[in-house]
């Protein structure tokens, strides 16, 4: 079996710009209300696991911000190489931070991130017990959260196990849905598809209220986040990025800002908010494309929801599913509880990114499954 992992970066149209560029062309913070969230919390005391290709330390945009951690692939190493650039994209669009205007800022700036790579030079993880070694020792070397922006059309039994006792340990576990390349079936990849796991597709730019149109959908959707034209960090630079693997971090980073602000919440109480304050884009109540809605972090961090005694999510998903882009399957499933929404002060809108390549020159790096990614270097 080789499960492919849930990117597919940008198109293979070739452009490049410096830093100082990079955090304007941050749509997805704008769309999110970063700034209107971070007068709550920024992440401060959570730690979060990025199982995947490993993570770059060394990338200006994450100095200070990686903790040591592991490597599946090459025992021995601390999780900070990253051949592919996956999970340091993955990493800055939670905590990247700067000192000053210029590079990736994440969503929970003041987040740690625990790298633990699982994915090879390929982009790609052979045996889905390696994740599930990968889930364990995450949450026992002090994560909080855990991103899971991989995943495939089979599991396995020691993979439920360990996302069991990542819930028994209360640990947040979040994943992307997957992306529509053959041969992947038109359904949540696992292990976004397991009980108790957000699983997260993404939007497209344009109104970032829009399903991407190459995201996987289906009854286990939980959330959907911005996954499309992102700008994010990789070893020597930046590049621009699509797929539900990106939308999953930002969903991860709200629930490191939740952990944050209340750190004795439970991570069953901090799931039930997430999908009890999500803005509700489709059918009323959970539907099989954007499941609860896109998620929320003004309202995460504002809103009273009452607690409840159990991960919400903790639960087969119901029968049937959708297809790409389409809401008309809803699923019976509602939040634990019912609020009052209020509406967040908008924030200035983006522009196109800009290109400072000579004309005619286009870098396109193949990841995997058809997915390219359109590279960018400093000028």
């Amino acid at each position: 079996m080789t499960p492919v992992p849930g990117a597919i970066a940008a198109d293979g149209r070739g452009a490049g710009y410096a830093a100082d560029k990079v955090r304007g062309e941050q749509w997805q913070l704008s769309q999110l209300h970063a700034q209107q969230a971070w007068r709550w919390s920024t992440g401060s005391g959570v730690t979060v696991a990025v199982i995947d290709s490993g993570v770059d330390g060394r990338h200006p945009d994450l100095a200070g911000q990686v903790l040591p951690g592991t490597d599946f692939v090459r025992p021995g190493g601390d999780g900070q190489t990253d051949a592919v650039g996956h999970g340091t994209t993955v990493a800055g669009l939670i905590a990247g931070r700067s000192d000053d205007s210029s590079g990736v800022l994440g969503l929970a700036p003041g987040a740690k991130i625990l790298p633990v790579r699982v994915l090879d030079a390929k982009n790609e993880y052979d045996d889905a017990r390696i994740v599930a070694n990968a889930v364990r020792w995450s949450v026992d070397h002090g994560a909080a959260v855990i991103n899971l922006s991989l995943g495939g059309s089979v599991s396995s039994p020691e993979l439920a196990d360990a996302l069991d006792y990542a819930f028994e340990k209360d640990v947040v576990v979040v994943a992307c849905t997957g992306n529509e390349a053959p041969p992947n079936p038109d359904d949540v990849w696992y292990p976004a598809r397991e009980p108790g796991v957000l699983a997260v597709t993404g939007l497209g730019h344009g109104d970032g209220r829009t399903l991407w149109a190459g995201a996987l959908t289906g009854p286990a959707t939980v959330l959907a986040a911005p996954g499309a034209d992102l700008v994010g960090a990789r070893p020597g630079g930046y590049w621009t990025v699509e797929g539900t693997s990106f939308a999953a971090p930002l969903v991860s980073a709200t629930a490191a800002l939740i952990r944050s602000k209340w750190p004795e919440m439970s991570a069953a109480n901090v799931v039930n908010r997430l999908i009890a304050t999500a803005d509700d884009l489709g059918p009323l109540g959970r539907d099989a494309t954007y499941g609860f809605g896109a998620v929320d972090p003004v309202a995460a961090l504002t809103l009273t929801v009452p607690g409840v005694p159990a991960n919400p999510l903790d639960t087969v998903p119901p029968p049937g599913k959708a297809r790409f882009g389409k809401a008309g399957t809803t699923a019976t499933a509602s939040p634990a509880a019912s609020v009052a929404r209020a509406e967040p002060e908008r924030a200035a809108g983006h522009r196109p990114l800009l290109s400072v390549l000579p004309a005619g020159i286009a870098v396109v790096l193949v990841l995997v499954g058809g997915a390219a990614a359109t590279l960018r270097r400093f000028t």
